[in-house]
């Protein structure tokens, strides 16, 4: 069951015999709920997730207030790089993982990475990559909190949103979003109804439709 999902998904990983029979041998296939917490800020990385279904978002927390901000999602093929990094360092987590679409999820012993890391310098090549993707998914991010007017980083989320899920109408609610956005319901549901009376969106019970994605 592993070595076909790596050969549907991480065919850059399959394709190496002894890469693809070592990942096999040490790993596990999971599946998770919508909801389910995988990787807490402040803790060690225990293992490393290969998602194979489904969707996961990486927050970056605010102890203070708990407030959290979006970072990036971790698709179908994909891993997340910070829990990559933060093992690399070896040391605590400074994101937090949550489930947002039931995933089934291949699991690699942390240790067990390591191992693979020094013997493979394919795996190696798999995570720059995926290194590469994520940091400009992070600049993109930084470039929206930093510089953008509220209602254009609303906008550049929900473009954002339409596209990791392939649909126009989104089911988020107004909490989720601020959530996401380290914002507050009231602000969000403001600047939605900014952007509706701008004809830029509409907003049924439970669902946003947005009109334009460019």
């Amino acid at each position: 069951m592993i070595a076909t999902v790596l050969d549907q998904y991480f065919p850059e990983l399959a394709k190496m015999p002894e890469l693809k029979a070592d990942i096999v041998s040490i790993s596990s296939m999971t599946t998770f709920e919508a909801g389910t917490v995988i990787l807490r800020q402040g803790e060690y990385v225990k293992v490393i997730p290969l998602l194979v279904s489904g969707l996961a978002k990486v927050f970056k927390e605010e102890p203070k207030n708990g407030n959290e901000v979006l970072l990036y999602y971790i698709k179908p093929g994909e891993s997340c790089v910070m829990s990559l990094t933060t093992l690399i360092r070896n040391c605590e987590s400074q994101v937090k993982a949550v489930i947002v679409e039931d995933a089934q999820i291949v699991l690699i012993p942390a240790d067990k990475v390591i191992v693979v890391a020094r013997k493979h310098p394919k795996w190696n090549e798999f995570v720059y990559e995926l290194f590469h993707g994520k940091f400009e998914e992070l600049l993109n991010v930084i470039e929206i909190l930093t510089f953008s007017h509220k209602d254009i980083r609303l906008l550049e989320y929900l473009k954002k949103e339409v596209q990791i899920k392939n649909s126009t109408i989104l089911k988020s609610t107004h909490q989720e979003i601020a959530d996401d956005l380290g914002s507050s319901r009231e602000v969000i549901s403001r600047l939605l109804k900014k952007l509706e009376h701008e004809g830029k969106l509409n907003l049924s019970k439970g669902s946003i439709e947005l009109f334009s994605t460019n």
